[in-house]
């Protein structure tokens, strides 16, 4: 087992996905065991395609097996794999995260409706995004990318009795329709102009000139606009918070290792092709910052302990994308790894704390609800500490890569707006954690009935938080080195050259001091009896307090749209169709052809003498005519 057998990670649970779909419900405990199993198969292949790869100079090269796909002339289409650096990072995420999401699912989901199909689209999931990351070419990207959304929506759906989960699917999947079909234009431009969909050959391709400067600055953010959506970058965001209508462990899947984390992916593959086109770069980080800086001021606002962690998550993805345009795919890929790890974590929490509570994720009932769930607690705590950037935990190291790549990349204007976007992640990221376990309970009833679930679900959140802890130290070359790597992330993976992670002892301060300002500020307002202070400032502000409270009304802006705009439109082309194409086009010339043969019909009487009638007037017409033409 090496490299050139990586395929067999995503086969694994495709099978598996066949075999739970078709016969789940009639396996022992409809086939849940079979679902950690297909995923665990695949996490230690990983291991084995790992040390294969290390082995091959020195982790540095790409290994390629590829197959025929189709022969149409001249026209040859194949696809395969690809594994280097980048990829290697994906598949120990996936792998590890979804291993974590199927064991806790089983005592998370135990005693629901339909529990072996939430296990087979499970395996599915984790499938594509596996295959998406190991695929050479873009059209292999593409189908991979369909199915990693057809699986979100089926999960985002699966209690598709409410309403309000079948249409957060449906937001989720028309939303990210809107960049896929970008997605697919780029790819078909890209195409075009090199005549291939291999991922390498256009990255050559676009390095060496053969595309014009134009052509390819459109084909890239046609492409760029896929990973917005797919991202759940601004103006896409609004998708991911309804998506908390599926089953927590989906959450965390959704967004620590497969749907979300597509987008980052792709522009870090392709990277070598947006540096070449021309302005790619800063739309990237003004992507990634808008989407940060906003979404920051959205989680301040929320009750709905799912929905802070889902708007950090797409601030996070705001801190990879700023990460890709500033020129740094390992610092994004560093960021993207360890917040895999510690926002699996604090979703899986937040589903232990909401399975205790009875099914109650509203923070206005919760408090002091550490002591009742001890191992839930100190777990959350590791996983908020390392998203708020506290040191030395992994989320400490990877934005400080962030802020030196923005930094150097753009200069100070870049810096400050991460900077600020860190901050406001410290402070809703304290008080979500002051408010769900520190305090006295606000809710009495909920508290006396609080229990702490049991290690089918706590291992996967130790597991976790042991990696929130130690991931972080993979930036050091000797850590690197020690477990068999060419060095430190910034040696293993990188644009054009490795370097040695150096601490940069200014960032270092800076993001020590706006950890620790979020946190203190987090504190003041939300600790003891303190949240009077929170009160007073919203009833101080109460225009300010509604706009983030309706997160700035974008999802009433849209609706207005559709109602007003796109209902408009379809309104007048459905007029068109049924009025001009259908009753004058189509039935027109029915009409037309039934009027016809109703005069013509007069033409045909069965009578002899208005035959001969007829002959008459035509040889006296006929007559007249030449009579008519010779003079």
């Amino acid at each position: 087992m090496g490299a050139e057998q990586a395929w067999l990670l995503p086969a694994v649970p495709a099978g598996f996905f066949i075999l739970l779909a078709l016969f789940g419900r009639y396996l022992p405990r409809q086939g849940d065991v079979l679902g950690v199993l297909a995923i665990g198969t695949s996490f230690v292949l990983f291991f084995f395609v790992l040390a294969d790869y290390l082995g091959i100079g020195e982790g540095t090269d790409t290994v390629l097996k590829s197959w025929a796909w189709s022969d149409i002339g001249d026209f040859s289409l194949r696809f395969g794999i690809a594994v280097d650096p980048i990829t290697i990072v994906m598949l120990g995420v996936v792998t590890s995260v979804a291993l974590m999401v199927n064991i806790f699912s089983i005592g998370y989901m135990k005693g629901e409706a339909r529990y072996y199909w939430f296990f087979a689209v499970l395996q599915l999931f984790a499938a594509s995004m596996l295959l998406l990351v190991l695929a050479d070419n873009l059209l292999l990207v593409y189908v991979s990318w369909e199915l990693v959304g057809v699986c979100s929506f089926l999960l985002i759906g699966f209690y598709w009795e409410k309403r309000s989960a079948t249409e957060a699917a449906k937001k989720a999947f028309i939303t990210t329709r809107i960049g896929d079909v970008g997605l697919l234009i780029g790819i078909i431009l890209l195409w075009r102009e090199a005549g291939t969909f291999n991922i390498q050959e256009i990255i050559h391709a676009a390095e060496n000139g053969e595309f014009s400067s134009t052509y390819l600055t459109v084909s890239m953010l046609f492409v760029f606009l896929g990973a917005m959506g797919k991202s759940a970058q601004f103006p896409f965001h609004v998708w991911l918070p309804d998506a908390m209508e599926g089953p927590t462990p989906v959450s965390a899947l959704i967004h620590a290792a497969t749907m979300v984390v597509a987008g980052v992916y792709l522009v870090a593959r392709l990277l070598p092709v947006y540096e070449v086109a021309d302005h790619t770069m800063i739309v990237i980080t003004l992507v990634g910052l808008i989407t940060a800086v906003l979404t920051g001021f959205m989680a301040f606002a929320q009750t709905d302990i799912k929905k802070v962690l889902a708007y950090s998550t797409v601030g996070q993805l705001g801190f990879m994308f700023i990460a890709l345009g500033s020129g740094e795919p390992a610092a994004a890929m560093f960021h993207l790894m360890t917040h895999a790890f510690f926002k699996a974590l604090l979703f899986l929490g937040s589903g232990s704390v909401i399975l205790a509570t009875h099914h109650n994720q509203d923070m206005e009932k919760m408090g002091g609800l550490w002591k009742k769930l001890p191992v839930t607690g100190t777990t959350f705590l590791i996983g908020s500490a390392a998203l708020a950037g506290v040191v030395p935990l992994a989320g400490f190291w990877s934005k400080d890569e962030i802020l030196n790549a923005a930094n150097t990349e753009w200069g100070a204007w870049a810096l400050v707006l991460t900077a600020a976007a860190a901050v406001m992640t410290a402070f809703y990221t304290t008080r979500l954690f002051i408010r769900t376990f520190m305090g006295t309970p606000r809710d009495r009833h909920v508290y006396d009935h609080t229990e702490e679930p049991g290690w089918v679900m706590g291992g996967p959140l130790v597991f976790l938080a042991f990696l929130a802890v130690v991931s972080g130290f993979l930036v050091f070359s000797g850590v690197g080195s020690a477990l068999g790597f060419p060095g430190g992330v910034t040696e293993f993976v990188y644009l054009h050259h490795p370097h040695e992670y150096s601490i940069n002892w200014g960032l270092a301060a800076l993001s020590l001091g706006i950890s620790g300002a979020g946190i203190a500020i987090g504190a003041w307002m939300y600790w003891g009896n303190s949240l009077a202070r929170s009160t007073k400032l919203a009833d101080s502000y109460p225009a300010a307090y509604r706009l983030l409270v309706n997160k700035f009304y974008f999802d009433e802006a849209y609706q207005w749209g559709i109602d007003r705009v796109v209902l408009g439109f379809s309104y007048i082309v459905s007029w068109f169709d049924r009025n001009v194409v259908n009753n004058t086009g189509v039935d027109g010339s029915g009409e037309a052809t039934v009027y016809g043969g109703f005069v013509l019909k007069f033409l045909q009487t069965g009578r002899l003498p208005n035959y001969a009638m007829g002959i008459a007037l035509g040889v006296v017409g006929l007559a007249f005519a030449g009579i008519m033409v010779r003079g």
